[in-house]
């Protein structure tokens, strides 16, 4: 039973992983001297916050789950 959730959580955060932005190019910009929003304090809203939060609490049960397996 935990093994059937814990896949499908897991295919569902791969899935919200590589549907949030690419935020390494923002980094890539700092060696390449593009640094104009190098400072810019740019909030998540809409879709990109509820990724985010998505995100977080699928990788939150994730980790539960994981851990209550291993002490069965």
């Amino acid at each position: 039973m935990l093994e059937n959730i814990l896949l499908v959580i897991s295919i569902l955060l791969i899935a919200v992983v590589l549907l949030q932005g690419n935020k390494a190019s923002d980094a890539g910009q700092i060696i390449t001297g593009g640094n104009e929003n190098l400072f810019q304090h740019a909030k998540e809203r809409g879709l990109e916050l509820f990724i985010s939060r998505a995100t977080m609490v699928l990788g939150i049960a994730f980790f539960i789950i994981s851990f209550v397996m291993f002490l069965q």
